[in-house]
């Protein structure tokens, strides 16, 4: 079983038909205000617990969430329950609505994102005590529940994915210090990974001094999956079409993860995230894609020219 903590939240997906960077003066920075025309606007399930669950569902994954949603969330639990995920642990805050991303694409991939936290306030109080895992997910969450739950698999000998993602602004050095220590993943695009190694005044070997796996997504690039051992290269899985580039950091994880839990060589795993992110990126949202696994070993073998049993 693995268990994903993070955040529940409907994203509110926005087009926008030209380049963000068109319409931004460098001397200006200092006083932005813009309004962007967008000409699409689709209220979709999403959430990075919600993502990587939905997708480890996909891929007949044990899986659950700890999290908490607002009095908004029933149609999403369902879906969430019907599609495999154990929703059991997902508490309801009556007096909230479920945390709300707004985001809005430019034609070359690029985001602006607002998010409103609504009933995530309360995440603080979730707790894994009690919760029978193999392992733990942290993801993008309210930070003093991200920093709690990774204690938490400190101190229980859990092992667990670090993925601090849009909160690592939020997150302190010394947390942050804190929750790197003793994660068997590390995981991140190549700007957060950075971002952490700058905040923390870390390089990649220092890195795997801390965390035994260390994994950048590079977009259209694929990904960098590093050991003490090995570095290995895994490249971007081809999708048939690119819709919405949305979630698709959250399938890879799920990918990744399907793989990792079966005890796969961990270039497998890699090239498992590649493939599952294409079926995000060919819908709109990050949720309204479907595979069987029979579907996700052809496109596998498509991709990457090898059999994959599951």
């Amino acid at each position: 079983m693995i268990t994903i903590t993070g955040s529940l939240a409907f994203d509110h997906i926005m087009d926008f038909p030209g380049k963000f960077s068109d319409h931004i003066m460098p001397d200006k920075i200092h006083q932005i205000n813009l309004s962007f025309l967008v000409n699409t606007l689709s209220k979709q399930k999403g959430g990075t617990a919600g993502n990587i669950a939905y997708n480890l569902a996909l891929l007949k994954t044990l899986v659950g969430i700890v999290g908490i949603a607002g009095h908004d969330f029933p149609e999403y639990a369902k879906f969430l329950e019907n599609t495999g995920v154990d929703i059991s642990k997902i508490q309801t805050a009556q007096s909230s609505l479920t945390s709300s991303a707004f985001i809005m694409t430019d034609i070359a991939d690029n985001q602006i994102t607002a998010f409103y936290p609504g009933a995530m306030e309360d995440a603080p109080q979730l707790s894994l005590d009690g919760v029978t895992t193999d392992f733990v997910v942290v993801s993008p969450n309210n930070p003093e529940a991200m920093i709690k739950f990774c204690k938490q698999c400190q101190q229980l000998k859990i092992p667990y994915m670090l993925d601090p993602g849009m909160q690592l602004p939020a997150l302190s050095s010394s947390d942050l210090q804190d929750m790197l220590n003793g994660a068997a993943i590390l995981i991140g695009n190549d700007y957060e990974i950075s971002l952490l190694k700058e905040k923390l005044s870390l390089d990649d070997q220092k890195i795997l001094n801390q965390a035994k796996i260390l994994i950048t997504t590079l977009g259209e690039k694929g990904s960098t999956i590093q050991t003490k051992n090995q570095t290995l290269q895994v490249p971007a899985a081809k999708p048939n079409q690119v819709t919405d580039p949305t979630g698709a950091g959250d399938a890879f994880r799920a990918g990744f993860l399907a793989g990792f839990i079966k005890e796969l060589d961990l270039k497998i795993c890699g090239q498992m995230g590649a493939a599952a992110a294409c079926y995000a990126i060919e819908k709109y949202g990050t949720t309204n894609h479907k595979f069987t696994i029979q579907e996700f070993c052809e496109r596998y073998r498509e991709n990457f020219g090898e059999e994959l049993k599951l």
